[in-house]
């Protein structure tokens, strides 16, 4: 008996809760809008294409060729033949010297080209004049001074320098003198003595620019005809 009741207890209870549900109204559920119809859109796009620009073709380098005929060979010129030592005229009928030519060890540091025209001259007998020539390779150097001084053969005794004289000049730098046997000082006279040189180069102010070596033992000077 019991056991029906408690049957019919569980069945009103079901039914209940199935009344319930039944009258709560469901939840909406929102509509799914509709798929939008994809649209086709057609664009025309103008490409514009270049033309490509024809690239020359590379120019191939060319060898000049030899030419075919072969210029004719060229002689050097043959060479002169050695001229003799230039030979300066004596005053007078004298007979003529060779010349001096100064070696170059007695340049110094601003001459060059020294040479005598002779190595002897004398006071009374031929030749009585002796010429000097010489080039300056300092550009400063306007004058040249030439000096001189004569030793005894027969002595020691060495006297001091003397002028002799101002050389002349063609302005630039060549130099040149012609000195006689009477220029010389009568104290500086010798019978038989050597007539030892001296070259002086000055600047414009008088100033000494530099000097040749002394040249001594090469030139003979005589009073008399010896």
């Amino acid at each position: 008996m019991k056991k029906s009741i408690l049957i019919t207890l569980v069945l009103a209870v079901a039914l209940s809760a199935c009344g319930a549900l039944a009258a709560t109204p469901a939840a909406e559920i929102p509509p799914t809008p509709p798929l939008a119809t994809p649209q086709v859109v057609i664009a025309t796009v103008l490409v514009t294409v270049a033309q490509a620009e024809s690239i020359p073709s590379p120019i191939p380098s060319v060898t000049p060729l030899p030419p075919t005929e072969v210029p004719p060979t060229v002689q050097p010129p043959a060479e002169a033949p050695a001229q003799a030592p230039v030979q300066a005229a004596a005053p007078g009928n004298a007979p003529v010297s060779d010349v001096v030519y100064i070696d170059s060890k007695m340049n110094g540091q601003v001459f060059t080209n020294i040479s005598f025209s002779g190595d002897r001259f004398s006071l009374k007998c031929s030749p009585k004049e002796i010429s000097f020539d010489l080039n300056a390779t300092d550009v400063y150097i306007t004058r040249v001074d030439m000096y001189y001084r004569i030793r005894d053969k027969h002595s020691t005794y060495v006297p001091e320098w003397s002028l002799g004289g101002t050389m002349e000049t063609d302005g630039g730098d060549h130099f040149w003198m012609t000195y006689s046997g009477e220029a010389v000082n009568a104290d500086n006279r010798k019978d038989q003595g050597w007539f030892d040189v001296q070259f002086v180069g000055l600047n414009r102010y008088g100033d000494s620019v530099g000097r040749s070596g002394k040249i001594e033992g090469l030139v003979t000077y005589t009073t008399n005809c010896q």
